[in-house]
């Protein structure tokens, strides 16, 4: 066993209502740059939809992930090394731009050099790669700007493996939103794919980035990654991925996409994994099996005997605790309410996804009946195949029992708690028909529904004695770019978000004290300071004078013996 600590993420897809909050915050954060304009790190996906790129999920044709050859070992499904390196000059199986989409801005010259007219001037949309004016016709989310509509969506790779129901009744059956960012898996096709070692997967935290120095612009790894989430700037010529928001990690600061989720889905946490156990699970010959492959690789925290090899492998007791408290190990083998996205890749990704039961939910009450009562939602799960189905292929290669098992817990975890919330007797079978208690669903109601800030994200600081160069490793401000306004200081969120400052420890641990105060301004002596804003103009302020020996309130008496208040003091 060589236990290994890893940062994950788990998103609740029930609570995601389509704001793409979390995209533009991590638009202006990390990818506001020249070069990166089509690049979303963070991206909310409609499902049913082709995707971002387009039609991302067709392996057949991209390529993407793993595979497992005759001898039943892992091969990259693009090729083995001696084929990568034969087309290292030339790799065509990757997106193009019109893949994603073509980056556009508004002219809004026009609008502001337009003379006096009787009609109002319109900035048509320009391209941003050649200048010129341009048709609009895709974006990082475009099938949710045409609603989903029958002309986009049998292109859906996942749509096209489903049942031909499913197809022609999807429209009136569910649809629901898919966040998306890098998995940081913990077997990455990308990193195996890149010829110059520039991808590497941090061992301290299992965070995988991009080594902008030693990139040298091959490409392999856009074909590598099946999730298509590392990127090429065409500005700079390297590749380039979403970090995790290290910096923030690093002082147990949320990501930003988590940090600014309007709906509060996302949970962050540390888990602890046997990295000797990793190819082996990925190997697995029946692809509905590697769901519970993979949750056997994660570690129970609390086992003595993982925390002792923990302990020997040199991770800090305050890590061990934290992995112990972490939400994501709750949710994944605990509750077992959370499943990875596309497990039939092999690259055992870390962001793992808690399947929507509302669309479930909405059905059964268009029909007049009790939507939240387990009897109704159990039948409707068992009937209503067209979700489980799509999800299933998904999040489980097409396995549909253990999606069936996690709505049915959600709705268990529904109908128990509506009984605690109208003060009625519970009904104890309600938990027992999952293999759950009371106890257990209440817990996992609370996690679900109404944790708190630091139950939701336990993230513990690093350590600066483990930690690689941290406090050497330097940034560009996100607006510091040809042409734009940047001008150096402080990024769009403040201090440490920008400027030519290090990302150092020192810059996010004063974020960390500005995000995480009870208060606009916390200084350690406020109990110290006086407050003029809440004073009247009548008498003294509280705390403006020091005390002096006689005189309690601190107040210097006048020469009539008065008080600066106008009252008289007895004489002895």
């Amino acid at each position: 066993m060589r236990v290994m600590a890893q940062m994950a993420m788990v998103m609740n897809l029930d609570k995601c209502i389509g704001c793409h909050t979390c995209s533009v915050t991590c638009k202006q954060t990390w990818t506001n740059r020249s070069g990166m304009e089509y690049v979303w790190f963070n991206n909310v996906e409609t499902r049913p939809g082709q995707g971002y790129p387009r039609t991302y999920e067709d392996q057949e044709r991209w390529q993407g992930g793993w595979k497992l050859n005759k001898r039943g070992r892992l091969t990259l499904k693009a090729g083995n090394r001696l084929k990568n390196l034969m087309t290292i000059f030339s790799s065509p199986k990757m997106p193009s731009i019109q893949d994603y989409y073509e980056p556009w801005t508004y002219d809004y010259e026009t609008l502001t050099n337009a003379p006096l007219q009787e009609h109002t001037p319109v900035a048509r949309p320009k391209s941003l790669i050649s200048g010129e004016e341009m048709s609009i016709s895709w974006s990082a989310n475009w099938d949710d700007d045409l609603a989903g509509s029958t002309e986009l969506a049998p292109s859906d790779p996942v749509l096209q493996k489903v049942s031909d129901k499913v197809k022609l009744e999807f429209e009136q059956t569910f649809m629901f939103y898919l966040p998306r960012i890098c998995e940081h898996c913990l077997n990455p096709s990308c990193a195996a794919s890149c010829p110059s070692g520039a991808i590497y997967k941090r061992s301290e935290d299992g965070i995988v980035l991009v080594d902008q120095d030693t990139c040298r612009g091959w490409r392999k790894c856009v074909t590598g990654c099946p999730y298509k989430k590392i990127y090429f700037n065409h500005r700079t010529g390297k590749a380039e991925k979403c970090t995790f928001c290290f910096p923030r990690i690093e002082v147990g600061l949320p990501t930003v996409c988590a940090e600014t989720c309007v709906g509060r889905l996302r949970y962050i946490g540390l888990v602890l994994y046997d990295a000797d156990a990793v190819l082996e699970a990925a190997s697995v010959e029946d692809e509905h099996e590697l769901l519970d492959a993979q949750r056997g690789v994660l570690l129970d925290p609390n086992d003595p005997e993982v925390v002792r090899e923990a302990e020997r492998a040199g991770i800090p007791r305050d890590w061990i605790e934290a992995a112990q408290r972490s939400p994501i190990w709750s949710l994944i083998n605990r509750y077992e309410v959370a499943l990875p996205l596309h497990p039939e890749y092999r690259t055992m990704p870390m962001v793992w996804y808690i399947p929507p039961l509302s669309p479930v939910v909405d059905v059964v009450s268009d029909t007049g009946e009790d939507g939240e009562d387990s009897g109704n939602l159990f039948a409707a799960i068992e009937h209503l195949r067209i979700p489980v189905e799509y999800l299933a292929e998904l999040f489980t290669a097409g396995d549909t029992a253990p999606v069936t098992a996690v709505l049915k817990r959600l709705a268990a975890m529904r109908s128990y708690m509506r009984d605690i919330n109208l003060g009625r007797e519970t009904d104890e079978s309600i938990p027992a028909a999952v293999g759950m208690e009371g106890e257990q669903l209440y817990d996992m109601y609370r996690l679900l529904a109404l944790a708190k800030y630091e139950e939701r994200y336990v993230i513990p600081p690093a350590h600066a004695e483990e930690a690689h160069g941290l406090e050497e490793l330097a940034t560009e401000c996100s607006l510091d770019y040809e042409g734009g306004p940047g001008m150096g200081g402080w990024g769009p969120f403040g201090e440490g978000s920008g400027g030519a400052t290090p990302i150092a420890v020192e810059n996010y641990q004063a974020l960390k004290q500005r995000q995480t105060t009870n208060t606009l301004a916390d200084p350690e002596d406020k109990e110290k300071r006086v407050n003029l804003l809440n004073w009247d103009g009548k008498g003294r302020p509280e705390g403006l004078f020091p005390p002096e020996p006689g005189n309690a309130r601190g107040a210097p008496e006048l020469m009539d013996g008065t008080d600066p208040d106008g009252e008289t003091d007895p004489k002895p």
